[in-house]
């Protein structure tokens, strides 16, 4: 039997917007969901400052680690919007003005006064960087070797990746199907941790919430084949029903 081949991502975050808290993250769950559907797991995300040495070193330590790196934030128009140059740093080539990126910024602008010193930076690319193009505010991100380079900006970034999906060679789909119950954990646990051993190749998890009457647990199973999949659901099932539950499939 072949083993089966996994690609893997790392998330980078930059900005000190989110690590202050004043900006909450809404990229992650987004990118996450679409890399799994084009066979791709995210395996790693890490939230860093905009410090230019901090995103070279992060940078050149998960592009060697991960099959694809994919980072938000830091390529607008400010003093503080340092992404672009850090990466050109990080893999040892010149930031340039792009000319197809100044030219899609260049058109955007009516009044050519407006398009203004801080938003000629925007069209600033490291050397040898393919764009991504952006269809929300035309500002472009980049491609560099596997790091693909988005905005921070929700509805600019899930645009951005739209774009780029197609540039992606996964492995298989992971696929995903939940068991509810009003079980608590302490009661499941033991016989999940054996569905989960004898389903070795399966993401198995356990996610309580609170709030309503009693407990409600989602029972999480991942992986790529169907099969086993629906295998392990039963079992899951059968196991909430051993216990007094009532299992909910969905």
């Amino acid at each position: 039997m072949t083993e089966e081949k996994i690609v893997t991502a790392c998330l980078v975050i930059i900005g000190n917007e989110i690590l202050s808290g004043r900006t909450q993250d809404a990229n992650l769950a987004y990118l996450a969901k679409g890399l799994n559907s084009v066979g791709v797991r995210m395996r790693e995300v890490r939230v860093i400052p905009d410090v230019c040495d901090t995103i070279v070193e992060t940078i050149n330590e998960v592009r060697a680690k991960f099959d694809y790196v994919f980072t938000t934030g830091g390529i607008g128009p400010t003093h503080d919007d340092i992404t672009g140059e850090s990466i050109a740093k990080a893999f040892g080539v010149k930031h340039l003005l792009n000319a197809e990126a100044y030219n899609i910024l260049a058109a955007h602008y009516t009044n050519p006064a407006d398009f203004n010193p801080a938003r000629q930076r925007m069209a600033h690319i490291p050397e040898g960087a393919t764009l991504v193009y952006n269809p929300v505010s035309l500002a472009p991100g980049f491609q560099l070797g596997n790091v693909f380079v988005m905005a921070g900006v929700p509805k600019i970034m899930q645009a951005m990746f739209e774009g780029i999906k197609d540039r992606l060679s996964g492995a298989l789909p992971v696929l995903q199907r939940s068991v509810f119950c009003s079980l608590p954990e302490g009661v499941i646990a033991k016989g999940l941790e054996e569905i989960q051993h004898a389903h070795p190749d399966l993401d198995i998890g356990s996610y309580p919430t609170y709030g309503g009457p009693g407990p409600r647990v989602g029972l999480v199973v991942r992986g790529t084949s169907e099969t086993e999949v629906g295998r392990a659901v039963e079992a899951v099932s059968k196991l909430v029903k051993s216990l007094g539950g009532e299992p909910v499939l969905e």
